[in-house]
């Protein structure tokens, strides 16, 4: 496709119709990837009764994670995730909805939270690999510690999965706080 530039541009979506236009009997509809507020993130808003600051452990968490490309919208990005973790809830609401948001703002702190030991084990993997070659050439060390660090995320992971409880939370709660922020609109069909 060609866009107003005269440039080629790529989609990888298909275009979905955000708007119809209807001009002296015609019929033309405009093409466009609109991107909402998921159900979730609506209901979120709708019991917000303010700000809830996050914890050290959550926010270097949320540091440590790398930028997202959105295609889909389908993953929650660290600025969606700081979102659910500085809202405050009611805490003498015990309904349903808001103990639905409570589940899920807690498996996202969870997410965060075992985030960080994913960079403890590679560095606890990596520097003790470095002082053991501190003796050797520059290329011993070039050539075991950027595996070592790799494989200490792993391990970092499985810690920080233990440490933070995520392991042990039901698949409700992760699916829960796996839920994307944001969705492609997509229009009701006719039929």
């Amino acid at each position: 496709r060609f866009g107003s530039s005269g440039a080629a541009s790529v989609s990888l979506l298909p275009p979905v119709p955000v708007a119809v236009f209807r001009f002296k009997g015609t019929v033309s509809t405009m093409a466009a990837n609109l991107v909402v507020p998921s159900d979730i993130t609506v209901l979120e808003e709708k019991f917000n009764c303010g700000k809830r600051k996050l914890s050290f452990m959550e926010s270097l968490g949320l540091m440590g994670m790398a930028p997202m490309i959105h295609i889909h919208y389908s993953k929650l990005d660290r600025a969606d995730m700081r979102a659910i973790l500085s809202k405050a809830y009611d805490p003498d609401d015990s309904s349903a909805e808001v103990e639905i948001l409570r589940t899920r703002q807690t498996a996202v702190s969870r997410t965060a939270v075992s985030h960080n030991f994913l960079w403890f084990g590679g560095w606890a993997f990596a520097v003790p690999c470095y002082w053991s070659f501190r003796k050797y050439d520059w290329k011993a060390r070039a050539m075991a510690v950027p595996f070592l660090f790799y494989a200490g995320t792993f391990a970092g992971r499985v810690v920080g999965d233990i440490v933070s409880g995520k392991n042990s939370e039901f698949a409700r709660d992760t699916f829960l706080g796996s839920l994307p922020a944001k969705i492609y609109y997509a229009p009701k069909k006719d039929d």
